[in-house]
């Protein structure tokens, strides 16, 4: 049996899947990236390396998830593999920079150039 069909035979009793310890770096934008994400995932797993992305019409962000290259392949290295565990994700991610802009507006120092839409 696949560690996949275990996991989720384990977890099957739950549609809810538990994020934590959501932390955001923030990079100087260029090209649309202004940071990564990191994560814990049902408090067994940490994730890094998400990328945050502007979406290209200014309505928010994107996230991308980390990926290495051999010759002319791609392998992801992790990412979600279905739609309700990127939208969590994406959730948590999305809060997790709301919430840091709204402590890092509110403190003296604030770089606007970091937090845009």
């Amino acid at each position: 049996m696949s560690v996949n069909k275990l996991f989720r035979q384990n977890h099957t009793e739950s549609n809810h899947m538990k994020i934590s310890d959501v932390n955001i770096t923030f990079v100087k934008p260029q090209g649309g990236l202004i940071g990564f994400a990191s994560l814990v995932l049902m408090g067994d797993f940490y994730v890094s390396g998400i990328a945050i992305h502007e979406r290209l019409d200014g309505a928010g962000y994107r996230l991308t998830y980390p990926n290495r290259k051999s010759g002319d392949q791609v392998f992801n290295i992790c990412h979600p593999i279905n739609r309700q565990a990127s939208k969590a994700i994406e959730s948590a991610v999305f809060q997790k920079i709301k919430d840091v802009k709204k402590k890092s507006c509110n403190n003296a120092g604030y770089d606007s150039h970091k937090f845009t839409a």
